[in-house]
């Protein structure tokens, strides 16, 4: 019997030094073994109570984690209409749906440990301390997805947009969290990443339904600039593609809500089309050089060409009324020598 309560007290002071946590629960595991020890009865009436306060507990835990379920649907159905309603990307909605229900998946679960009775001050430490180590690995990807929440809530384009950017012109053909896919006019598919992409200068040719265009017309010194200013004003005027002053801008604005390049936001509405401008830009060393600018339609400027044909039209209508095009030249005088 004496050898029996050695080794017990033995095998006690073993636990206590080795399998026992240095915390609250050791002091708990001593003051049971102690009781087993000294009261068999009252050690095993504790344990029972125990036990019935620990099934309480993890039946309470189980409730918690099923009431979290039941949240977390809520919520995502409640984000769904949400953004349904405003017509959010679908792409955002989606992190964003997944971000809250993995947010709250992982706020249930520690409410659950919490129930049970164990500490979980330790459990977020870790939680931050690995969160810290996920983000400082993947510090580019995070960049990159963060620049793709920027593009996706700001929208400076969309996909079908012709943009330029970070070096490259194309056709924007997806647009994702961390990366922007463009279709070059040389038919090469590029992948921009969001990160630089959203700290970048973006020039959005197809981000408004009008565009103005300008051309450069040099003829050569001697010609009537009056004449030839009318010449190149009878040539806009004939073409159906350019937008006059006179142009219903309530007619023209439906027609570009019904097209590809609608108005997302009306922030730049032009009251009036302006007139066809020319004007005397440079007198050169060998020719003067008229400036041209004029309105056109977006679609106009990328499908129907406008800009060849007009200037095609100048090369070809200008000479024949007498306002011939310049070329470097120089003019050389003889001197008599009169000695």
């Amino acid at each position: 019997m004496i050898l029996l309560q050695q080794d017990l007290t033995a095998l006690t002071e073993e636990v206590q030094q080795n399998l026992l946590p240095p915390d609250s629960v050791r002091a708990g595991a001593r003051q049971m073994i102690e009781m087993a020890q000294t009261d068999p009865e009252g050690f095993w009436q504790v344990l029972l109570d125990r036990l019935v306060q620990f099934g309480l507990q993890l039946l309470a835990a189980f409730l918690i984690y099923i009431i979290g379920i039941w949240v977390i649907r809520l919520v995502k159905r409640a984000l769904k209409r949400l953004f349904d309603r405003r017509k959010t990307e679908p792409t955002i909605a989606s992190f964003l749906t997944s971000f809250a229900s993995i947010s709250l998946t992982i706020l249930f679960i520690v409410l659950s440990i919490g129930v049970l009775g164990v500490d979980t001050t330790s459990l977020a430490a870790l939680l931050a301390a690995g969160g810290m180590a996920v983000g400082m690995a993947l510090s580019g990807t995070l960049q990159n997805f963060a620049g793709g929440i920027m593009l996706l809530a700001f929208k400076p384009f969309k996909a079908g947009d012709f943009i330029e950017a970070q070096g490259y012109i194309g056709v924007v053909v997806e647009l994702n969290i961390t990366s922007t896919k463009i279709l070059t006019r040389d038919n090469k598919v590029v992948i921009l990443p969001n990160g630089i992409l959203s700290n970048g200068t973006i020039n959005n040719y197809t981000g408004r339904p009008l565009r103005r265009i300008e051309w450069q017309v040099s003829v050569a010194y001697g010609v009537d600039a009056k004449a030839c200013k009318e010449a190149i004003l009878a040539i806009l005027d004939s073409d159906d593609r350019i937008l006059k002053p006179d142009t219903d801008m309530n007619k023209l604005y439906k027609e570009l809500r019904v097209s590809q390049f609608q108005l997302s936001t009306v922030n730049y509405r032009m009251d009036a089309i302006p007139a066809p401008f020319v004007g005397l830009k440079s007198l050169n060393s060998s020719d003067i050089t008229f400036v041209v600018r004029a309105w056109v339609r977006n679609n106009d400027f990328w499908d129907g060409q406008v800009l060849y044909d007009i200037q095609e039209r100048f090369y070809t209508e200008l000479p024949p009324q007498g306002f011939p095009f310049a070329y470097p030249h120089m003019d050389v005088t003889m001197l008599e020598n009169k000695a």
